[in-house]
C-alpha cells in the first residue's frame, strides 16, 4: 500500500509540476504577458499564482482520498488485542 501511495504521490506533483513549470517558463520568457489584465483588473501573475496555491490544495484532497480508500477497519479482535495490550503497558 505504500507504494501505491508514493506512486500517486508523484503523479500528482508531477501534475503540479507542470503547471508550476508553466508559470516559471511564462516568467521567464514573456514577463510581458503577466502584466496582461485578463480578469477584473487583476494581472496574470497574481491570477495565476493564486491558482497554483488553489491547485496545491485540490491535489492534497485528491491525494487524501485515493490514500484513505485503502483503509480497512480494524477487526474487532485486532482492536480487543491492541486495547489489551495497551493496558498491560501501563
Amino acid at each position: 500500500m505504500q507504494a501505491r501511495n508514493a506512486r500517486i504521490g508523484m503523479i500528482l506533483f508531477c501534475v503540479y509540476l507542470l503547471f508550476y513549470g508553466g508559470f516559471v517558463g511564462v516568467n521567464a520568457f514573456a514577463p510581458e504577458m503577466m502584466e496582461t489584465l485578463p480578469i477584473a483588473g487583476i494581472n496574470l501573475a497574481i491570477l495565476y499564482g493564486f491558482g497554483l496555491i488553489v491547485l496545491a490544495l485540490v491535489l492534497a484532497l485528491i491525494y487524501g482520498l485515493l490514500c484513505q480508500a485503502d483503509v480497512e477497519p480494524p477487526t474487532m479482535a485486532e482492536a480487543k488485542a491492541d486495547a489489551e495490550s495497551k493496558e498491560a503497558g501501563e
